[in-house]
């Protein structure tokens, strides 16, 4: 398997819903809450797909046109199948402009790409947007039932500020949790063996 992270487009919307729904069941997003925030100037939205799978599948009319016409009379239509792009993971971020606090809005990883860090390497991709928008504060909220995903932002630095009671659907709590972006760590240049380098 290989990851690859880029921005969500509207064309991910339909695998996005997928993973959403089957992720968050009784607390999913609408579908249309979450194509205005893709769409949003705010938002940041990553998509993690599998490259490799990419790569056979997406690409299979540029190497075997005959390849091509079997998967058209199969009934296979990369561009209307809701399982396409094959969908490891996506994560949002609310960043407004001109504001130093930003939300992490949501993020998912498919049950089949747990364990990998995925959901980690999500998450550092949106602190270091949030840092490159000027965001010095990030906000979240998870559900209290969740020890995986709390242990995952505590590690990232996050540290718990409150518990809203009986926020989601079911009556589970959710924890909030609050970042203080770290600042860039910058390296010297060279080789990476300057004495004082960070690894």
């Amino acid at each position: 398997m290989s990851v690859f992270m880029r921005r969500a487009r509207l064309a991910d919307l339909d695998a996005i819903m997928q993973l959403e729904r089957a992720t968050f069941v009784d607390d999913a997003w609408p579908e249309d809450a979450m194509r205005r925030e893709i769409e949003s100037p705010h938002g940041y939205y990553l998509v993690a797909v599998d490259d490799e799978l990419a790569a056979r599948t997406g690409s299979i009319t540029a190497i075997d046109p005959s390849q091509a016409d079997d998967e058209a009379s199969a009934g296979v239509d990369h561009e209307t199948d809701a399982t396409w792009p094959p969908l490891l993971g996506y994560a949002g971020l609310l960043a407004p402009s001109g504001s130093d606090q930003g939300d992490i809005q949501t993020i998912a990883v498919d049950p089949a790409a747990r364990g990998i860090g995925l959901g980690r390497g999500l998450m550092h991709a949106l602190i270091t947007e949030s840092r490159r928008r000027g965001i010095a504060e990030l906000f979240l909220e998870v559900r209290a039932d969740n020890p995986i995903a709390r242990s995952l932002y505590e590690s990232l630095g996050f540290v718990e500020i409150g518990v809203r009671r009986g926020y989601y659907r079911n009556g589970v709590d959710a924890v909030m949790m609050q970042l203080a972006v770290p600042p860039a760590v910058t390296r010297p240049a060279g080789d990476g063996t300057t004495r004082g380098a960070t690894r």
